[in-house]
């Protein structure tokens, strides 16, 4: 009993930083919100007032329901709480419908649901417990790691003032890790199964997870020096991860592919006919290729290699565009997309399969996918670059390499998301968020590995100190130039591009460190 006391005691940290985190949530419900609150809004009316048959057909408001069936059924559940709150919110015709208790209910379902990433991140903290001796609470990885993670700035503004609900599904998938970790493999299948079906943008990790899952759980025995054992491949374990795999998505599609409905609804998860870039441009590859581009169309302007009367208006006036018409270089195809993403992807798992590292090889593994899907995929999000952000979290506590890369993608990720916040009532929340969380990463993760080398060189922090003049410059300057009349764009360039710069560097940095990476004796064993 006693035992237990101390236990529950030493965890009584993560109940205070789980409680102030969501005090800190409350405090944001009158803040901005985006389009996604409309979209949110009217799939509850959709799944609440429709028969199944016609979720996916629905079209009275331009944002169609397009995510898979589980996070439908989620809606619908939801719905059926809406009703106590404001029963308009569930009028499929009343689009853009605000009231108090619409803004109330939608927030506090966000925060509500949280409970499952804050579950999730306790999971996660205990796969690091007792690695590290400190009487000090605040250097202990795992009071570190909780912060970084149930504090993260990202996945604040994203979720709670943006409006989305981010956390709940990287609830699903930390915690799909955290079981993974613990060689609960089926559980963490399971976990993951769903989540597939809950948000389709997780497919981007799922060769982390099948290799994984087929290296350690499937095969039951290595040799020696690490390399596998043919002969232990288990027909009952993978006949067991493919019946998860089968029930779990004959329980999401199955409903609609009895109705014939499967291509609809294909179609409206995967719509290619949208743009390479999202909105405005995510920091990745084709975010410095697009001003590759557009930099060359003004050199070839100016020295009379092009023609003026056949480049498109819309490529030099439009700026940031869905449809980004190319002039000089080639323009990019959903299929060269795909190839780019699936060459980017293929060392990492290699890496997996022939250099196994155990949960820590997986972790590696897992971040290279989802950052390589950023980097090169098809309309990329912005927002989406919280999917490696968070689970090289939990790398960041354990070696000072990994806690340098992080450093560098989260700032520069998470610099990337303020043109989220583009209403003035939100600047001074957003930078004071931003600073608090960056300048608590710096000093928590430089004050755990002090005995070891810098977390950055030199030229690192030099890029990273650049942020704050250029935030300068497109929140201060720039509104009071005449350029804002003619290229309003230009803050959101300089922003994509310059994060551009910093998310590819820690991309190839990480992907160095992976591929160089001495493999331990109990790696090998693992």
């Amino acid at each position: 009993r006693r035992s237990r006391a101390m236990a529950a005691g030493g965890w009584s940290w993560f109940c205070a930083l789980a409680l102030g985190v969501s005090f800190l949530k409350c405090l944001l419900i009158p803040a901005y919100y985006s389009t996604d609150f409309e979209v949110h809004r009217n799939w509850l009316a959709i799944t609440h007032n429709l028969p199944l048959s016609q979720w996916y057909y629905e079209a009275t408001s331009e944002w169609t329901l397009d995510y898979p069936p589980f996070f439908a059924w989620f809606e619908y559940a939801l719905s059926h709480i809406a009703k106590y709150f404001d029963p308009k919110i569930l009028v499929i015709e009343n689009l853009n419908y605000t009231s108090r208790a619409t803004v109330f209910f939608q927030r506090f379902s966000v925060i509500f649901t949280d409970i499952m990433f804050t579950y999730a991140v306790h999971e996660c903290c205990r796969l690091v417990n007792g690695k590290q001796a400190a009487k000090d609470i605040l250097e202990k990885r795992t009071f570190i790691l909780a912060v970084l993670l149930l504090w993260n700035f990202g996945l604040l503004i994203v979720d709670h003032i943006h409006f989305q609900y981010n956390g709940f599904l990287f609830g699903i998938m930390l915690l799909s890790v955290a079981r993974l970790c613990q060689k609960r493999y089926l559980e963490g299948a399971l976990l993951f199964a769903v989540l597939l079906h809950f948000k389709h943008i997780y497919l981007y990790v799922a060769p982390a997870y099948g290799t994984y899952l087929l290296r350690s759980y499937c095969f039951t025995a290595n040799n020696a020096g690490g390399s596998l054992k043919w002969r232990s491949f288990s027909f009952l374990r993978v006949t067991l991860l493919g019946l998860i795999v089968c029930l779990v998505s004959a329980l999401s599609l199955g409903p609609f592919i009895v109705l014939g409905q499967l291509p609809q609804v294909i179609s409206r998860l995967f719509p290619f006919k949208r743009g390479l870039c999202h909105a405005y441009w995510a920091p990745n590859f084709w975010a410095l290729y697009n001003a590759m581009d557009k930099a060359l169309t003004i050199f070839g302007l100016k020295c009379n290699l092009l023609d003026p009367t056949k480049i498109p208006k819309a490529s030099m006036t439009g700026g940031l565009v869905q449809e980004f018409q190319h002039t000089v270089l080639p323009s990019v195809t959903p299929l060269a997309t795909l190839i780019c993403t699936f060459i980017s992807i293929l060392p990492s798992v290699f890496c997996l399969w022939f250099k196994p590292r155990g949960p820590r090889g997986f972790l590696q593994c897992l971040v290279l996918c989802a950052l390589s899907s950023f980097m090169f995929g098809w309309h990329v999000h912005e927002k989406a670059i919280l999917l490696p952000i968070l689970p090289l979290s939990l790398l960041s506590v354990q070696k000072v390499k990994d806690a340098g890369i992080y450093l560098i993608l989260t700032t520069t990720g998470h610099f990337s998301l303020f043109p989220l916040l583009f209403t003035p009532a939100e600047l001074p929340i957003k930078i004071l968020l931003m600073l608090l969380f960056t300048v608590y990463s710096f000093s928590s993760l430089k004050s755990l590995f002090r005995r070891e080398r810098p977390l950055l060189n030199w030229l690192e922090t030099i890029y990273l100190v650049q942020l704050v003049p250029l935030e300068i410059f497109c929140e201060i300057v720039f509104p009071l130039t005449p350029w804002k009349q003619h290229f309003p764009f230009v803050p959101l360039l300089l922003t994509s591009v310059y994060c551009a710069v910093g998310v590819t560097y820690a991309w190839l940095k990480l992907y160095i460190s992976v591929l160089t990476e001495r493999i331990s004796v109990r790696q090998k064993a693992e």
